[in-house]
Order: C-alpha cells, then structure tokens, then sequence
C-alpha cells in the first residue's frame, strides 16, 4: 500500500457508530453510506467512501456474504471507473501503487528516515494509472464482539495478506501477548460483552477463526517498519496473516508505515486506532478532516461541531488545526464530487438553533446513567422509557419536542437488560424517535441504536464533518440535519453535555464548565490536526 496522499479509501465497517468514527478519521472528503449499493458510485481520487455493513448481530455465513458484496460491488465500480479513463483492470490490478510516505506519527529518528527513503524507492515504480486502486480498510469492533472472524475471512479473499491490529490505546485498549487487553483486564471481565449472546473470545486469533494468523510481538513492531514489513512477507509465505501487538498509537503508527510497504494486495483491519493512523499517514498533507456534505438554502447556516483535537498521549509533529467554534457556521473542507453527489434536500427543515434537539441513550453501557443525569442537571428534558415497553408490540409515543430545547431519551437499565433482548427494545426505540414531528437534530450513542434511528428515519447517506469530542462524530443528512453518532462504551461523564453544548451553545444552563460553550478556535495552523478516535 504504497500510496499517494489522494488514494481513494474504500472501508467497510460493522456498525454505524464505527463506520461514524472511521470516516471522521480517514481526513478527507468522505461519504458515509448505510447502504452498501452505495458502492456502486465510483470512489474519486483523494476520497473515501466508508460503509456501514449492519453486520454487527448477524450469523458468521450472513455476515461473510455481506462482505463479499460489499467488495465485489466496489471493484466493479472500479473497474468500470478505469476503463472509461483509457486503463486497464487487468494491468491496474497488477501493479505496485505510488508514492507517498511521510507520517507525523511516528518518531522523526534516522530509522524512520531510512524507512522513508526505502518507501521512495518502491514508490517510484508507480505509474499514474496503479494508484487509482482502493485502499482497503475493515473496521473491526475493538472489544471483538460480532462476527469478526467470518467477515476477516471474507475480507481476505483476493488480498495476499491481512494486516491485523485491533488496539485502541486512547480507551485502554491494547493487545499484548496476542490478546485484547481493557484497562489491563481480560475481554470476558469487560461491562460491555454483558449483554452479548456470544462468549468473549480468549484471543485475537480465536476472534479471526477460522482465518490463519500469527502473532506479531511488540518487540517485533518495535523494531520498525522496514523489519515489520519483512516480517509481515515471511508470514504470507506462509499463508498466516499477521496480529500485531500494540499498546500505543506509536505502535499503530508503525504497523500502518508497514503495511504500506507490502503493495497493494495487502489489506488492513483494525479499530479507530489504526483507522486514525491511517488517516494522518494520508492526510499529513491535509488540513480537512471529512467532506462539508450538502447545504440547503431553507435550512439556515449549519452550526459545525469542533473538529478534531489531539489526544493528549499523541505522538505527533504537527499543531492542532482549527477547531469550528460552536457557534459558528462550518465552511468544511471540499464538498461531494460528481462521484460522490449529494443528493437534493427533500424536505424543509428550521434553521439550526430553532429545532429540537434528541439525545437517544440507547446503550446500556453503566456510565450513559451518569452521562443522562449531567446533561439532565443542566436543563435538559428527561424521557426515561421502560425497556418492556418498548420491546412489546405496541408503539410508543414520545411527548411532542419544543423548538430549541434538548431532550434526552433513555431506557431504564435499573433491572438490567436480559442478553438477546437488547435488539427488540432498540428497534422500539427507534419506531418511537422516527414518529416524532419536526425532524429534530439527534444524538444517538451506540452503533445500533443509530442504525437503528437512521433507518426508521429514511437516512441513507451522511457527510462527516468533524468529531466534538473523541468517537463523538458530528455529521450532516441530505436535508441539513446534524446527527452525531458515538460508540456507547466511550465518553466521560460529560459527555453528552459536551456534545450539547457545541451543537446549541447557550441553550442549557452553564452550571458546570463541562455544560459551558467550547472556546474559540484557535489560529488556523496549515497543518492537519491530529485525532484518535474510539469504537465501541
């Protein structure tokens, strides 16, 4: 995957709220889709498409058959994109892919320099033609819930190798020893496998069977990408894909530089964290984080949520870029392209600061409560909702939001919610928030209940533009809407405060800093900011 900085990003993900966080990731225009027959529509140079699959909760052969869609669909589009630029497929296919390598997250030392010159060196013998073929990227769940290993499998067919990495250090997550790690504890200790029907697996190579893998050691990635790469080739000789240890984004930073030395057939999978390592090796250029999507004239300015910052344990060799002050309307970087067209508006919505806006708390994650009750404290409207109800056969009808209010929606966990129940309340939930009047600006947390909410809705496209705060990601629909999505295992306790603050600023009452606006942004540095972003 030696790459030039305007490579088109094809990557699947398995829900919406990780689809969410790797598009905001990636730092280019980006498309996120929720219908993968969105793939058919070419990739441009220099864009991304990111795709949520819905695969989370299916069974192993549903969930690979999706996959192989997903990747038949977008090779054809393709192909089809090549051959009507004069290009062969076939010779296109064949070819090593070009230039570019220069990633501020990694350590400025004389072995990245030794390895930056090597990457020239294969560089070179790209043509004009080779780089327009996808970077892949398969967002994975960084806890290892879902079908991972029926969809790695998948994933891997027609690729010489599968570079594996699914540590998330920003959350706690990290793999050591070839095992998932959350806050130094194993997966089946973690709060947020409670409610999964499956058994949480022992390693990262149990969760990819039956896909063959070995396990890289960090004192392997450590040595630097120029070995990795090496050690990476030794492993599809022999027909093993790699899983690579990695507790800092440091590590992430050199797994991606090495897998951008193995050309073109090798693919990568992982969480936000290698997704955010991905983006700054491509976007170190850049200054842009998502694409602005479309506006609508009868919709008022678009208030902009911040963009991303920096993680405080962030190697990183650039200054933070500008972050959009919550009250300010966001330009965004450079809208659709004819490839990536942004539908029409369908309907006429009230400008930004007069429409409600819904907090959907649909995770039964243990720190949402205290989330809730912040964002409660400060004003908001509470509409707690008995999880029996809304799993039973009759709807239910939400009170009436008021224009320029904030409401926040939550299920009663207090008797906990029974494993393979979670799904029937979430889809009551979501019949309920698509019955209500006046299209308001929504919050929803957790990657099925968004999906969920989004489909009742009619939503099938989304822009991102930016992330509020890490794996909270600021999006727009077709009409002018702002959705923000976030993975229900993240967020401190002011989340939601923080959340509703940027997106209507002044509304709740300033009783704490956490629930005050956000400040100004800083001078535009020219430089693309740093962002780690987080999964559930």
């Amino acid at each position: 995957m030696c790459r030039r900085e305007d490579t088109p990003v094809v990557a699947l993900a398995d829900d919406l709220s990780g689809a969410a966080e790797v598009a905001a990731l990636l730092r280019r225009p980006t498309r996120l889709a929720l219908d993968p027959a969105d793939l058919a529509v070419p990739v441009a140079a220099g864009e991304a498409v990111v795709v949520d699959l819905d695969s989370r909760y299916l069974s192993d052969e549903a969930a690979a058959d999706v996959v192989r869609a997903a990747l038949t669909a977008a090779r054809t589009a393709a192909d089809e994109s090549a051959a009507e630029a004069g290009t062969d497929p076939a010779d296109r296919h064949a070819r090593p892919t070009g230039p570019s390598w220069d990633d501020p997250g990694l350590p400025r030392t004389a072995l990245h320099d030794t390895a930056h010159r090597a990457f020239r060196a294969v560089s070179s013998r790209a043509t004009d033609d080779s780089y327009r073929r996808p970077l892949w990227y398969k967002k994975c769940d960084s806890l290892l819930r879902g079908p991972v290993g029926a969809e790695a499998a998948a994933f891997t067919e027609g690729a010489e190798l599968l570079v594996i990495a699914p540590a998330l250090p920003v959350a706690g997550r990290v793999v050591r020893g070839g095992a998932v790690l959350v806050d130094g504890a194993p997966l089946r200790d973690c709060a947020a496998w409670r409610a999964e029907e499956r058994a949480a697996p022992r390693s990262v190579a149990e969760a990819m069977a039956p896909l063959p893998t070995a396990n890289v050691p960090i004192e392997a990635v450590r040595q630097g990408p120029i070995a990795l790469a090496g050690r990476f080739r030794r492993l599809a000789a022999r027909g093993r894909h790699p899983v690579c240890d990695a507790e800092t984004d440091t590590d992430l930073a050199v797994v991606a530089a090495a897998a951008a030395l193995l050309g073109p057939d090798a693919r990568l999978l992982g969480s936000g964290g290698l997704a955010a390592a991905l983006g700054r090796r491509l976007g170190s250029s850049r200054s842009t984080v998502g694409s602005s999507g479309p506006t609508t004239g009868s919709s008022g300015p678009t208030t902009g949520s911040p963009g991303p910052t920096a993680h405080p344990s962030e190697p990183t060799t650039s200054s933070p870029g500008p972050t959009a002050h919550p009250s300010e309307p966001t330009t965004g970087p450079p809208g659709p392209t004819a490839h990536s067209p942004a539908p029409t508006a369908r309907h006429t919505v009230p400008p930004t600061g007069e429409r409600p806006l819904l907090v959907v708390a649909g995770s039964a994650e243990p720190a949402v409560g205290e989330q809730v009750a912040r964002l409660v404290a400060a004003g908001a409207r509470h509409v707690p909702l008995a999880p029996a109800l809304l799993a039973g056969p009759a709807p239910v009808v939400l009170p009436e939001l008021a224009p320029s209010t904030v409401t926040v929606l939550s299920v009663d966990g207090s008797d906990g919610v029974r494993p393979g129940a979670a799904r029937r309340i979430v889809a009551g939930l979501a019949r309920a928030v698509a019955a209500l009047p006046g299209r308001p600006d929504l919050v929803l947390t957790g990657g099925e209940t968004a999906r969920r909410v989004l489909d009742a809705a009619g939503v099938t496209t989304l822009w991102p533009v930016g992330e509020i705060h890490h794996g909270a990601v600021h999006s727009r629909t077709a009409d002018g809407r702002s959705v923000v999505t976030r993975p229900g295992s993240f967020g401190g306790p002011d989340s939601f405060l923080r959340v509703a603050a940027a997106l209507r600023p002044g509304v709740l009452a300033p009783s704490s800093p956490a629930s005050t606006p956000l400040p100004p942004p800083p001078a535009p540095s020219g430089t693309a900011p740093s962002e780690q972003g987080v999964t559930q």
